[in-house]
């Protein structure tokens, strides 16, 4: 039985340093809003490779020792899957400076945290992933018609 599909791999980093946590407002029609940053993992490229190259293009830092935390993920309804690789990272260099992706600042965490109408679609619930290590996987399932998700 062939268990192969086909995926497509992003990531995403929640950069930090003394209580602050670096964010992207994603200048995105389909998913905008305050969100880490993070894109694309090319085909010939290793994932924290991938990590470290997107936070360089959209921040201008280089993020060293990048941890892998958890992920969401979700099956289309073609049947490929689409994964999104979450990291965090504390060890940076470099000056901070943003792309056509969005601005990206520095911001308290408690502060992002109480910003609801301002976070990308279920960010909330995506930064529990980053900051509890009890959960690892954040994902999208169907139910009557309806997209849901759940923390595991």
């Amino acid at each position: 039985m062939d268990r192969t599909y086909k995926a497509e791999i992003v990531n995403m980093c929640m950069v930090y340093k003394d209580g602050l946590v670096l964010v992207q407002n994603k200048a995105h029609d389909e998913w905008g809003g305050l969100t880490f940053p993070g894109g694309h993992v090319e085909i010939d490229e290793s994932f924290t490779d991938a990590v470290i190259r997107e936070v360089l293009e959209e921040t201008g830092l280089t993020v060293t020792s990048p941890m892998l935390c958890g992920v969401k993920d979700w099956v289309n309804d073609d049947g490929s899957r689409y994964m999104v690789l979450f990291y965090k990272a504390d060890r940076f260099s470099g000056e901070l400076n943003f792309s056509e992706e969005g601005e990206v600042f520095w911001i308290p965490l408690d502060e992002l945290l109480s910003m609801n109408d301002r976070l990308a679609l279920d960010m909330k619930d995506m930064i529990k992933v980053f900051l509890d290590d009890t959960l690892s996987e954040f994902f999208y399932y169907k139910e009557n018609g309806q997209r849901r998700y759940k923390l595991k």
